[in-house]
Parts: C-alpha cells; sequence; structure tokens
C-alpha cells in the first residue's frame, strides 16, 4: 500500500490523499488549496494521478479546502462514485455551484481587468477553474451514507462515518483495507470540532488504527474557553454598536462557522446580553446552508435543540435579515451604524465580503470581527496581522476600522481537544501522520503525541508513504 499527500501537508488548505493499493486507486478529499496566487498555481496545476484510475473518492465533509477541487477531478475524467455523508451531500448542492459560479465570475474579472492593462499582453484568456456544468455533473457522483453504516466501495475495501463533530455531515472516516491476507485499519480524522460546542454532538471516539492521520490547524495552541469568548463577543459588538455607532462586519464561512454565529446572537439575546439587534447575513450560500442545516434537526444536540425550541415559541427582541439578489447587498452600504453584516468568504478572499469591507474598513467607528481561522497569504491573515491597507480588486483601502480577533468560536479542535481525542485510542497505531495544518502548529502537535511513545512524522506535499 501507497499513501501520497497531495495537499493539506504542512499547510492548512487543500485536502487531497491518494491511496493505492495493489487492486484499487482512491482519493479521501479532494480540496481547493486557498490562500494567493501559490494556492492558484496550485488548483490549476495536473493531478499528480491520472483521474479516470480513481474507482472512488471518500469525502470527510463540505468545506471547500476538502472538496473544492472534485468538479475538476470530474472533468479530467473521473467517473466514479464519491461517498459522503447525508448532510454533506446536501451541502454540496450549494457549495459545488457557488464554487463553480465564483470561479466563472473571477475569470470573467481577469478578463476585463487584462483588456483595461496598457502596455502588456496576455498569451491566453483567465479561463475558470472549472464551470457551473462540470459542477453539476459533480453532484451527480455523490451517494450519501449515514453515520456509523459500513460501506463496502470496493472489494477490498469497507469503511464508516463517524461523527467528526466539525460542521453539519463532517466525518471521520474509517477504511479497513485487505490485501492478500492482511488487514490493515487507516483512519482519517477529518477536521476534528472542538468538544462541549453548541449546536453540534462531540467527535466521536475511535478506539484502534494502524495508520492514522490526524488534522492540526491549532496543534500549537488553546482555544479560550467559551465563557470568555463569549464575553469578548459581547464586548466587541456592543462596544461597536452602542459607543462608537458603527457597524460589525463578521467575515464568516458560510456553512458551519454563520450558523453558530447566529446562534451565540440568538443564545445571548435570550440572556439579556443583546437586546434589538439588526442582523443581515448576506451570502446567498449561507442562506441556502442554514435552511440545510435547521433540516437536519436531528445531529443537533440537545442544547440546540432547547435553544431551537426557545425561539419557535417567544418574541426575541432580534431581526434578522438574510439578503438575496445583488441589489439588497449593495443596499447595505447605505447602512452606516448599528448593522451586523455577516458575509462569505470566511477568509476574506472571494465573495460578497469583499464588497463590505471596501465601504467599512476606512470607517474608525466600524469593527471587523474575525471569527475563524485565516490561512496564510489570505487577505483575513492580512488584517489580523495588522495590515495598514487592503488591495481589493485593485483599490488600496486604508484600514481604519478595529480588527478584533476571537478564537473561540473556531470549528477545530485545539491542541488540548487533538490530544484527548488521541488518548482515548487503545493502543498507539503503528504510524501518525500529522497533517492539516500549518508547518509550525503540525509540528508542534507531532512532538506532543511523540512524548507519547507513538511512531508520528510531518509529512510534505508530494511526499509518500508505503507499508
Amino acid at each position: 500500500m501507497k499513501i501520497t499527500f497531495l495537499g493539506a501537508a504542512q499547510q492548512v488548505t487543500g485536502s487531497c490523499y491518494l491511496v493505492e493499493t495493489g487492486e484499487v486507486k482512491f482519493l479521501v478529499d479532494c480540496g481547493m488549496f486557498q490562500g494567493g496566487s501559490q494556492a492558484d498555481k496550485l488548483n490549476e496545476q495536473p493531478f499528480k494521478f491520472i483521474p479516470r484510475e480513481i474507482a472512488f473518492v471518500l469525502l470527510t465533509h463540505a468545506h471547500i479546502d476538502h472538496s473544492g477541487l472534485l468538479p475538476k477531478l470530474v472533468a479530467n475524467g473521473f467517473d466514479g462514485p464519491i461517498y459522503t455523508t447525508t448532510a454533506t451531500a446536501d451541502l454540496l448542492e450549494v457549495m459545488l455551484p457557488d464554487s463553480a459560479h465564483i470561479q466563472e465570475i473571477e475569470a470573467e474579472r481577469e478578463n476585463r481587468r487584462r483588456e483595461k492593462s496598457k502596455g502588456r499582453k496576455h498569451k491566453q484568456e483567465a479561463v475558470p477553474l472549472y464551470t457551473m456544468a462540470e459542477a453539476e455533473a459533480t453532484l451527480g457522483k455523490l451517494q450519501a451514507v449515514s453515520y456509523d453504516a459500513r460501506l463496502a466501495p470496493h472489494p477490498s475495501v469497507n469503511c464508516s462515518f463517524r461523527d467528526a463533530g466539525h460542521i453539519l455531515g463532517s466525518a471521520i472516516i474509517e477504511v479497513w483495507l485487505k490485501e492478500r491476507n492482511k488487514q490493515t485499519k487507516l483512519v482519517f480524522s477529518g477536521d476534528l470540532g472542538q468538544p462541549d460546542r453548541p449546536i453540534l454532538r462531540d467527535p466521536a471516539v475511535i478506539a484502534e488504527a494502524d495508520i492514522l492521520f490526524i488534522e492540526s490547524t491549532y496543534g500549537d495552541r488553546l482555544h479560550k474557553d467559551m465563557p470568555s469568548t463569549m464575553d469578548e463577543f459581547v464586548s466587541a459588538v456592543n462596544n461597536t454598536l452602542q459607543k462608537k455607532k458603527g457597524n460589525v462586519i463578521i467575515p464568516a464561512f458560510a456553512v458551519g462557522r454563520t450558523q453558530e454565529i447566529i446562534y451565540a446572537f440568538y443564545q445571548l439575546t435570550r440572556q439579556g446580553r443583546f437586546k434589538d439587534l439588526k442582523i443581515y447575513v448576506d451570502s446567498p450560500m449561507a442562506t441556502k446552508a442554514t435552511a440545510i442545516t435547521m433540516r437536519h434537526m436531528e445531529l443537533f444536540d440537545e442544547e440546540a435543540k432547547e435553544l431551537n425550541a426557545w425561539r419557535d415559541k417567544n418574541h426575541v427582541p432580534l431581526k434578522l435579515t438574510f439578503t438575496g439578489s445583488a441589489e439588497e447587498s449593495i443596499a447595505l452600504n447605505s447602512i452606516h451604524s448599528g448593522a451586523i453584516i455577516i458575509s462569505a468568504s470566511g477568509m476574506c478572499d472571494a465573495g460578497r465580503i469583499k464588497f463590505h469591507l471596501i465601504n467599512n474598513l476606512g470607517k474608525r467607528q466600524n469593527t471587523i470581527l474575525i471569527t475563524g481561522f485565516q490561512a496564510q497569504d489570505t487577505l483575513g491573515r492580512r488584517l489580523v496581522d495588522g495590515a495598514k491597507t487592503a488591495r481589493i480588486y485593485g483599490n488600496d483601502i486604508p484600514v481604519r476600522a478595529e480588527i478584533y480577533t476571537i478564537g473561540g468560536f473556531s470549528a477545530h479542535a485545539d491542541q488540548a481537544d487533538l490530544l484527548h481525542w488521541l488518548k482515548q485510542f487503545k493502543r498507539p497505531p503503528a504510524q501518525t501522520f500529522v497533517v492539516h495544518g500549518e508547518a509550525h502548529a503540525a509540528q508542534a502537535l507531532a512532538d506532543k503525541i511523540h512524548k507519547m511513545n507513538w511512531k508520528v512524522s510531518v509529512p510534505g506535499l508530494g511526499d509518500s508513504a508505503s507499508f
């Protein structure tokens, strides 16, 4: 058996692992790289394998850094099934066409820019990474599976999807491979959520693995506890709305983070810590994802079910508006104070959030509230790192608004959570690979795992391991 690390190796995005045995080749995830021109180059390069030789794909969850290159895979000849959970399949019905739409729009915008540029010749026009038609073709290959059910995508492969507690439908994938008379169990953690978090259930306990792939997004740090996070959140919002008389702009992933922030606003309003908020969710994808989330109440924890029942029975002093059209989005520009605008993308690199940043970054009374991980080379990361100007669509926008980072909202387990999850294994795996983390974070977690007397390594992009 050979495993090749084609993404999320000493970096957070682009999750893709190629598993090859004597009988079958398959992928676990096929995600898009995110964060600047280097990510664009990685997304555009040919696959390091022949797509038509891939028998099937196992997909951990819907986030684009795990699923976003599936349409490119299909466009290049892959014709097998894509197995994932039911909720993930529902979310991809929204997310992949939306991603394709962004690709098409960005290509059109780049071609217009090239036409206007003087003295520069471009040999080829910009083309989208994939099209809406290719995204739609990908949706036809999805095969939804239930949590904890056993699946046999190939005579030599069995697998089971377990709840990862990260976003709706997210999964840890257990894979049993038979080679000759030997069986090997692989476990892919996917992205693990924090335990004891609102809305979703805790990550499932996995008892055994021969080969383990563990994420490390926050492998080098700890999150603040939830009470402290909520205190920070309330302070930042109320200070902006009541004292500075400005707007709060929240870049948020359309799936997962947006719903968690809405939940927090309702919970804190119920506690009397907010009143008469005017919240605008300006992301068509987030609007659809929220509707899908409400269709999967069976995946909620008891606290979330109880809050939802309270909201249905009571008048809540909170106005929540989901904007749809571009005209409705543009109309938000006329609101100079008192608005909370939640918009995608979460790392500020695409979508409507860029227009809200253009309109709000230059005003001192406003706050940009960062609630999620910002990958290297993204606009969100530059803002967090203290950039004085932000270049958006060719314009340099002065950064006068307060940039406020709240890390406790993360949908990812922190170092302590990851180690706690690992310590529930009955015995150390024969090999543990630390993936899905920037190099320093992955190495920090690997050092902790090594102290547990586990065999552990941090693979690099393109590395392979044979067993």
